[in-house]
Order: structure tokens, then sequence, then C-alpha cells
């Protein structure tokens, strides 16, 4: 089993979806009969990943509830809770550092990401481990081209130029595939903020040249949206995972 930590960022609001998550969190959501973190556990199980943990806020002790320690699901999984305030996924990961590897995985809560991990994190490891300047994370990309969602990354000769969610530039033909790697060691440039943002992050190993890419060629699939749910209960039904 690989010891990596896995970090699910599930504490969002999810106004989008309301009225339906207005009593239930995003990730508790049913999609044909069992809800949506189930099959996340499934496909992190499926690459060898058990030890996760659920950063969560908003009516995060209904997943609690539901999951527990993860035994009933073949996985450890361990909470951390926002608190009084929502800490934003750079505070909500921060907060959680205590529960993680020293090297983990970053997911969204309403994310289906359907592929091996086990290649990414061996090519991440395997660049850590030269000895020269380490890399302190890993953005997994895809060539988008404005299709699933807007596209918000500049990728030139398999490196990230410009990573920026409210640009809208001609240039911009990739998208954040919605699977990072971080260390602990990011965090010690945090040190000073409670409430930040995973894309801060990213803009801040951007311009320290410590950000690795990753380019996976199979689209993700999302439950942000009420078109996003209509995909994926069709996508599932045809997976041989569910």
């Amino acid at each position: 089993m690989n010891n990596t930590s896995v970090a699910i960022l599930c504490g969002g609001l999810a106004t989008r979806l309301r009225p339906i998550s207005e009593k239930i969190p995003k990730s508790m959501i049913e999609i044909n009969g069992k809800p949506f973190m189930e099959y996340q556990l499934t496909l992190l199980k499926r690459s060898g990943l058990t030890n996760v943990v659920l950063c969560v806020g908003y009516l995060g002790e209904k997943i609690e509830q539901y999951f527990g320690d993860g035994s009933k699901f073949e996985v450890n999984i361990q909470y951390s809770y926002d608190g009084d305030r929502l800490l934003g996924t750079g505070g909500a990961l921060k907060k959680a550092l205590s529960k993680l590897s020293d090297i983990f995985l970053v997911m969204y809560g309403d994310s289906y990401l359907d592929l091996d991990y086990g290649p990414i994190i061996n090519f991440f490891e395997k660049e850590y481990n030269k000895g020269e300047k380490k890399p302190l994370g890993l953005m997994t990309v895809y060539r988008n081209n404005n299709q699933y969602d807007r596209s918000n990354i500049v990728f030139k000769d398999g490196k990230i130029i410009l990573y920026d969610k409210n640009a809208n530039r001609d240039d911009m033909n990739y998208i954040d595939w919605g699977l990072s790697i971080l260390t602990k060691e990011v965090f010690k440039f945090f040190k000073d903020k409670e409430k930040f943002s995973l894309e801060e992050i990213f803009k801040y190993l951007i311009k320290e040249d410590s950000l690795l890419s990753y380019e996976v060629y199979k689209r993700f699939y999302e439950i942000g949206s009420l078109n996003g749910l209509k995909e994926i209960e069709e996508v599932l039904k045809r997976s041989k995972y569910e």
C-alpha cells in the first residue's frame, strides 16, 4: 500500500447546487444510490491510496457520520474541520498538515478523476529525489480548449507559464485537471496566513519555478453544477468501478 496521504477538499458551500445542497454537503449528494465520495474512495483504493484526510467545513459532520473512520470502506479517514470560519482551500490544507504525509495528494470533493494515480506520484518522487533543486508541488493539466470548463493555464513545452482562474487569454488552452501534489515545506511560505487559496500556492510555486506539471489525456468530470451531476450519473452507470 502507498503511504502517501490524500487530502480531499470538501468544505465548500456548494451554492451552485442549491436547493440540493442546502441540507447535505456536495460530497454526500447521491449518484445512482451512493454518495459521490464513495466513488472517489474507490478510485483512490484502485491506486493503492488508503490514507485519506477530509478537509471539511459546511455540514461536514454529515460526512463524518456516514463515513466514520473509513474502515467500512477499506480506507483510513481522518477529518480536519475549518472551524468557526472558512479558511479557503489553502488554509484548510495548512490546518490539516499534522494529519498528512510529508508529500501528499490534493483533490477536490466534487471531482471524478478516473486515472491510475500511481505514475503521477512516481514521477514527482523521481524528480524530488534527484538531489538538485527540489520541486515543492505538481499540478496535473489537461488540454481543455474551454470545452468542459473555462481554461485557466498557459502551458508550453511541458511547463506551466501562467495559472489564473480569472484571466481570459487566447493562449489559455489548458486547465487544472483537479489532482495535485504538495509538500509540507510549501506551507512555511504561508506561515503568517490563516485564510488563503490553493490558487495562491500554485501561483507562488510557478513564480519560484518549483511547480512540476503532469499532462493527462483523459477528461475530468465534476458535480459542481447541475449539468455535471447529470453527466456523471451516466458515466458511472457505465463504469466498471461503480
